[in-house]
């Protein structure tokens, strides 16, 4: 049986962030293909994260330079090792070079995370992203990282453009492949909750993302009394895992701004909303919430960059505005509008089926793993860039590694 060797930055947590059901997802995959499963991670466990042993995967906690990790690799002999995120492949990546180097090595980004900083940094400055702003520390960082993997997961064509153009990364070592969602049967959309039953407006997001605490600030203190003027009885319900004081503190039911904190179940809950609300300022790679608006067919109001990557040719299941008051007077329509919501929670349906057809991508996902494992050392000459920049990891950052890790031993 072949084997898979996951190195998470976090424990899975799918009810928590779209990241956490990503990589779920991906498990998912894997276990279906055949593979042995196992899951390794330096983080701490908590309360929501998903119990991994149940769906039959292992799980191992790592440590930072140590070498017990060189001894599970040499147990283990994975075929395949993801790393989650950059900063996973910086931490272990030459490790696995080094005792594995027959094994494939992917890194799943996530989103970009140079974009994201880049974007975020603009927004504090008010001015546009400057090609200087993205070519930052963590640019480097991250596509150096990409360079030195075969493959990587990019969740976004916006991302995938962004790479291939802006920074000329040879597209043979990145793979498109956007959230997984289940189709969602005609069956089950003659079933959903109509429009005359649903209620109030909604906002989710795992606030520990920067993005959508901002979003949330944004709509509590410009968006939101726009839209209570038009609409006196809606209620804004605000739904986020890691709710921190600072998010409580927004709660006020006089204004209709319910701070309700973590969603057991976020489809069920957006089931019963009329209208999702997320004005994203900044921010990168694709939005969970608006694949779990689109299931649960609640349309939505959210901004250029909310969307990107995601529509198609214009198509999507509500509104895309900038403008604060543009913004306010959009989803008052979609609210109020039962022939221009119904619109567009059609569009979101459609969307599903175009953007995101599941077998489809896990096809092709499949087939380009074959051709990796057949051709991994022609696949490797053709990118040099990425040998030299392993070479350099595997000196500089293994001797970091093996200094701090012989100064911990002296403790």
């Amino acid at each position: 049986m072949s084997k898979l060797l996951v190195i998470g930055y976090v424990w899975p947590e799918p009810k928590s962030s779209a990241a956490g059901a990503r990589m779920m997802q991906l498990l998912e995959f894997f276990r279906k293909e055949g593979y042995s499963v196992i899951f390794g991670t330096t983080a701490t466990r908590t309360e929501h994260s998903e119990d991994l042993e149940k769906l039959g995967i292992s799980t191992e906690v790592i440590e930072l330079n140590n070498n017990s990790f060189d001894l599970l690799l040499k147990e283990l002999q994975p075929n395949i090792v993801l790393f989650d995120r950059f900063m996973m492949e910086e931490q272990f990546g030459w490790r696995v070079a080094e005792v594995c180097p027959e094994a494939i090595r992917i890194l799943d980004t996530e989103d970009l995370h140079f974009l994201r900083k880049a974007r975020q940094q603009a927004f504090k400055q008010g001015v546009s992203v400057s090609m200087e702003m993205l070519q930052s520390e963590t640019a480097k960082r991250e596509i150096a990282s990409i360079y030195r993997c075969d493959l990587s997961l990019i969740i976004s064509e916006a991302e995938m453009d962004l790479l291939t153009k802006e920074f000329r990364h040879p597209p043979e070592i990145l793979f498109y492949i956007p959230f997984l969602p289940e189709e969602v049967s005609s069956e089950e959309i003659t079933h959903l909750p109509d429009f005359d039953v649903r209620r109030n407006f909604v906002s989710i997001g795992n606030f520990l993302h920067e993005p959508n605490w901002d979003a949330v600030l944004y709509l509590k203190q410009e968006i939101w009394p726009l839209i209570k003027r038009e609409l006196p009885a809606a209620e804004l319900h605000i739904y986020g895992a890691y709710s921190v004081e600072k998010v409580k503190n927004l709660h006020n039911q006089k204004e209709g701004f319910i701070v309700k904190g973590r969603a057991p179940e976020a489809i069920e809950m957006l089931k019963h909303a009329r209208v999702l609300l997320a004005p994203l300022r900044f921010g990168a790679g694709q939005k969970g919430k608006f694949i779990d608006a689109m299931q649960a067919g609640t349309p939505s109001v959210t901004t250029p960059v909310g969307a990107e990557g995601m529509q198609y040719n214009g198509i999507w299941n509500g509104k895309i505005e900038q403008d604060p008051e543009a913004f306010a007077d959009a989803a008052v329509e979609l609210y109020s509008e039962i022939d221009v919501w119904k619109t567009a929670q059609k569009n979101g349906f459609e969307l599903l089926k175009i953007r995101y057809p599941k077998k489809a991508f896990l096809e092709q996902f499949r087939n380009s793993l074959l051709e990796l494992q057949k051709n991994r050392e022609s696949h490797r000459l053709s990118n040099f860039t990425g040998a030299m920049l392993l070479h350099h990891s595997l000196g500089s950052t293994r001797y970091l590694s093996k200094y701090i890790e012989a100064k911990n031993r002296l403790k």
